[in-house]
């Protein structure tokens, strides 16, 4: 039975609702929202909506972006129609282009460029909420290894496989993005650096304050770098961690340009994407941008 077959997702989507209403913070009384993340294809950021979530006393219930009330981590806002009343909380555009939201209720985006291409008037709260890893999961000991974290588009990739054989096992991980979040997230946490051509690797060894790097490689990904440039437009203004992959290099060249974001600007990141959802759920119900319940949540 292939991962996006209907039999499937819809018991992805039921095993992950149980485990979310069974996590300590939503238990008992967790608002039940419909929530939309991506589920075509297996991907530990993209799984990072309904591994968080729960975490802030949110069970969230997959739906499609029309039934939906709040769209989560990704780039999905191309997803969502342009009449969308219910809360975006740190997602962002794919491309470059505009795609207005009026009615929405914008409780953070993920950087500027969204913001300006979503037609906000007034500056957001700017973050990706997988920023927020490292509160949730501690830090393991580190392996001293450095980290390569692929895209799926990615995996396999000549050039980049060959510069992992070649440095071995004993210097480097390949993570495989394919996977639940916490597992993925652990495994980049342990690194002494990270490569990437995934923005999750980046993200997650921004949460952990690990040195990181960004490249391309072919294929392109969909929209480019825009998800790159509009993530550190808020974390690293002025600044970026891309490198150009050149043949010429090794993993350790790489490594040799890589560097940590801020620790004050990571936090403070983290801390608004927290306040703008606290924020949210301790409006009157009447005005909650996501109605709760499990009513709401199964129409």
């Amino acid at each position: 039975m292939r991962y996006e077959g209907a039999l499937r997702r819809r018991g992805r989507q039921l095993r992950r609702f149980a485990e979310a209403l069974a996590e300590p913070h939503a238990r008992g009384d967790g608002v039940i929202i419909p929530a939309f993340w991506w589920d075509g294809h297996p991907n530990f950021g993209d799984d990072l909506t309904p591994w968080l979530l729960p975490r802030y006393g949110i069970v969230p219930l997959y739906r499609e972006p029309r039934a939906a009330r709040l769209i989560g981590v990704g780039s999905l806002l191309e997803f969502v129609p342009q009449d969308f009343t219910g809360a975006i909380w740190g997602s962002g555009l794919m491309n470059d282009r505009r795609h207005l939201l009026p009615a929405a209720s914008v409780l953070a985006v993920r950087g500027p460029l969204t913001a300006e291409r979503i037609g906000l008037a007034e500056e957001p709260t700017f973050g990706d909420p997988g920023i927020l890893v490292a509160r949730h999961l501690p830090r393991p000991p580190s392996d001293g290894r450095i980290a390569v974290v692929p895209h799926g588009h990615h995996r396999p990739h000549p050039q980049l496989d060959r510069r992992v054989r070649e440095a071995g096992q004993a210097a480097v991980r390949v993570v495989n993005v394919h996977q639940r979040a916490a597992v993925a997230v652990r495994e980049i946490a342990a690194s002494r650096a990270v490569i990437t051509t995934s923005l999750h690797g980046l993200i997650t060894a921004d949460s952990y304050g690990i040195p990181a790097v960004w490249t391309t490689l072919d294929p392109p990904l969909g929209g480019g770098d825009f998800k790159f440039r509009d993530y550190e437009a808020a974390v690293t203004p002025g600044r970026t961690r891309f490198r150009p992959f050149d043949e010429a290099l090794s993993l350790d060249d790489l490594v040799a340009e890589a560097w940590a974001a801020d620790a004050a600007t990571v936090a403070r990141t983290g801390d608004g994407l927290e306040q703008a959802l606290a924020g949210a759920l301790a409006l009157p119900l009447g005005q909650l941008p996501f109605p709760g319940g499990l009513l709401a949540a199964l129409r």
